[in-house]
């Protein structure tokens, strides 16, 4: 005997979801995408009109004062070929893109993992949420991103916020949760209220995770910024994007060894400031 199973429309109800959330809010998105556009692009031009030596000479002393010599060099020396390729435009508009991403999902996972942390319930209820935004498939993220913010750097902000997002509050809860019992029931001896021992034992202890959350976060936003390029995100993205288009696989690499020395360089830079 043959049994049909009706086929679940799923794929129909996210398009009415989001055909309802487009008609009834995309008029406030699009507004907040025009300014935030403008500030962006604020942003690249004062790092674009700043000499890019300065710019290189500030990030190895930075580098020399947080992780020593060899990271002081590898940065003159990575960031130089980068000057060197003529991709330093390019570079800036990504590292503009990856900064605000990450600044935008820091604030709002750290008070995720804070209070995922802190209620058991609201843990449970999060993990399998952050189970689902980790394992989506990047390219996903760009559908309901043009909607709502249109073709962009905005709309490319908006999917690399929601992708990287998930180490940071898992980073944080776990932080946090795995501080001693033996020091919470000393601060509890000591009459210490939830606040203080949050701010002054569980943060402080916690730190060192809580920036490998961030760190990893810097990493899936770096990476995320460069699929961004498919929906306008200015940056490496589009160097590679449009090499595979050209078929130019010389270009296409020149911008792909740029994008691995940005992120190594942020990888050693977080790695040397949390240490």
């Amino acid at each position: 005997m043959n049994f049909d199973v009706p086929r679940i429309p799923l794929g129909d109800w996210i398009e009415a979801g989001l055909d309802f959330f487009t008609d009834h809010f995309s008029g406030l998105t699009r507004g907040f995408s025009s300014f935030t556009r403008g500030g962006i692009s604020l942003l690249n031009d004062g790092l674009m009109w700043v000499n890019p030596w300065l710019i290189i000479l500030a990030v190895c002393l930075l580098c020399w004062r947080a992780g020593g010599v060899k990271l002081a060099v590898f940065a003159l020396l990575g960031l130089g070929l980068i000057l060197n390729l003529g991709l330093w435009d390019p570079m800036i508009q990504t590292l503009t893109l990856v900064l605000i991403a990450t600044l935008l999902a820091i604030v709002i996972a750290l008070p995720t993992g804070i209070l995922a942390a802190l209620s058991e319930r609201f843990y449970r209820i999060i993990m399998p949420v952050l189970d689902f935004m980790q394992t989506m498939p990047a390219f996903v993220y760009l559908i309901p991103a043009i909607p709502f913010f249109g073709i962009g750097a905005v709309a490319g902000i908006f999917a690399t916020v929601i992708f990287s997002m998930p180490p940071a509050i898992r980073f944080t809860a776990l932080g946090i949760r795995q501080v001693p019992g033996e020091l919470m029931e000393a601060a509890d001896a000591y009459g210490s209220t939830r606040s203080q021992k949050l701010f002054k034992l569980q943060l402080p202890l916690s730190l060192p995770t809580i920036m490998a959350g961030i760190n990893q976060t810097i990493m899936l936003a770096l990476s995320m910024v460069v699929i961004a390029a498919m929906i306008g995100a200015d940056g490496l993205g589009t160097e590679v994007w449009r090499a595979i288009q050209r078929l130019q696989p010389g270009a296409g690499f020149e911008a792909g060894i740029a994008v691995v020395i940005l992120a190594m360089l942020l990888d050693r830079l977080t790695q040397a400031l949390r240490r």
